[in-house]
C-alpha cells in the first residue's frame, strides 16, 4: 500500500525545520567574533602637564590621527633596543588609547631623549592584558606632534615626515578599517546564507504541498 504524506504533514514538517534552523542562523550571527574596539581619544600625562590632555577623533581627527600614529604601531612590534639610563631619556610621558572610556594601550615616550626620541611599551597593559615589555625608536616627529596635542615642548618646525621604529606604520589604522570591513561583511554573508537555506526549505515544502493536492484533486 502507497503511503501519502498528508499536506498538513508536509506544512508541520515545513514548520519545524524552518523554525529549528531560525534560532540556529542568530546563535552563529551571535557567536560570530565581534570586531576590535577601534580607539575614539587617546589622553597624554606628565609630570610637566597641569591637567591629563584628551585628544579625540571627533573634536580634532587629523590629529587624533597623528598622535595615535605615534604609537599604535608598537602594539604588535618586536623591541628594538634596550633602555637608556634614566638621566639620557629626558621627560616622560604616558599616552593612553582608549575606545571611549575603556582603555586599550599604554605607551611611555620620551622625545627628548639622547641619541632621538625613545618609546617605552610597558609589559602590563590596559585590561590586564600582558605584552613583552620593550622599547622601540621613537619617530622623530614625536616631540612636534605630542608639542600640538598641548604638551609644553620647544617647537621643531624643521621636521618634515618622521623616521624611526613606526616608518611604514601610518596604514595601520587603514588596515584596520579594512579589515573590520571584510568581517563585517564576512558576517553578513552568512547570515544572507542561512536565511536563503531556511527560505529555499519553506519553497519546497510549499511545493510538496502543491504537488499533494493536486494530485488528489
Amino acid at each position: 500500500m502507497k503511503r501519502f504524506v498528508s499536506a498538513a504533514g508536509v506544512v508541520a514538517m515545513t514548520a519545524a525545520l524552518a523554525i529549528g534552523l531560525a534560532p540556529g542562523a542568530a546563535l552563529a550571527a551571535e557567536a560570530a567574533p565581534k570586531p576590535a574596539a577601534k580607539p575614539t581619544n587617546i589622553q597624554i600625562a606628565g609630570k610637566d602637564i597641569d591637567e591629563t590632555i584628551v585628544i579625540t577623533v571627533l573634536s580634532s581627527k587629523r590629529l587624533f590621527g597623528s598622535l595615535l600614529s605615534e604609537v599604535n604601531w608598537m602594539a604588535s612590534a618586536r623591541p628594538q633596543t634596550t633602555p637608556l639610563k634614566a638621566d639620557k631619556l629626558g621627560p616622560k610621558y604616558t599616552v593612553t588609547v582608549l575606545a571611549n572610556k575603556t582603555a586599550l594601550q599604554k605607551y611611555e615616550l620620551f622625545p627628548m631623549a639622547a641619541g632621538g626620541p625613545r618609546a617605552h611599551r610597558p609589559a602590563s597593559q590596559p585590561g590586564n592584558k600582558k605584552v613583552t615589555d620593550g622599547w622601540f625608536y621613537g619617530r622623530l616627529t614625536m616631540s612636534e606632534t605630542l608639542r600640538v596635542s598641548g604638551v609644553p615642548l620647544k617647537a621643531k618646525p624643521d621636521v618634515v615626515g618622521g623616521i624611526g621604529g613606526g616608518v611604514g606604520e601610518d596604514l595601520d589604522a587603514a588596515a584596520q578599517e579594512s579589515a573590520d570591513a571584510a568581517q563585517v561583511l564576512g558576517e553578513m554573508r552568512r547570515l544572507y546564507l542561512l536565511n536563503g537555506g531556511v527560505l529555499m526549505i519553506i519553497l519546497v515544502g510549499l511545493a510538496g504541498i502543491a504537488f499533494l493536492i493536486r494530485r488528489r484533486v
